[in-house]
């Protein structure tokens, strides 16, 4: 299933960069998506290469009954944003790959951040959803679909509001 997610952010590119970089952004974004507890790590600098590793154990309470009994009680979500260096301009793009240990899942996207203003820049994430489950893949590739698209609302919101902070 192919996914794409486009965001609008009130500040410059170099500037987002900087708010990615950000464990506190995702932070904020795990306690958003109502995450029972998470991990953030991020290596490299914002003016350069920079990666963004996140581990949230999430409830499954939004997983569809029949697909449950696949995933248990609790998901463990490990998601890796790659950010290559920028252009002058702050351009820059990247890899994102999100994983759930012990489930059937995996995307493997792109990101990319561009300025489309003096003070506003576009980010957009693309990807596709993957399950390797016989008869169950639609259906969970759609249930991962939701729930990754609920996370890049949070973290679009949680950007928007940093970015218009002084």
């Amino acid at each position: 299933m192919h996914l794409h997610e486009t965001l609008e952010v009130p500040t410059d590119a170099h500037r987002a960069a900087r708010l990615l970089a950000e464990p506190a952004l995702a932070e904020a974004v795990a306690r958003q998506v109502g995450a029972l507890a998470h991990d953030v790590a991020v290596t490299g600098t914002p003016d350069g290469a920079f990666t963004v590793s996140t581990r949230l154990t999430l409830p499954t309470d939004d997983v569809p009954a029949h697909l449950r009994g696949l995933v248990g009680a609790r998901i463990v979500v490990h998601q890796v944003e790659a950010w290559r260096a920028p252009a002058a301009d702050g351009a820059r793009s990247g890899t994102v790959t999100v994983e759930i240990p012990g489930a059937p899942v995996r995307v493997t996207g792109t990101v990319t951040l561009a300025p489309v203003a003096a003070d506003a820049c576009r980010l957009e994430h693309e990807g596709d959803v993957r399950a390797s489950v016989p008869l169950f893949g639609s259906m969970v590739e759609q249930a991962a679909a939701g729930a990754l698209r609920r996370a890049l609302a949070a973290q679009h919101q949680e950007l928007r509001r940093r970015a218009t902070q002084p």
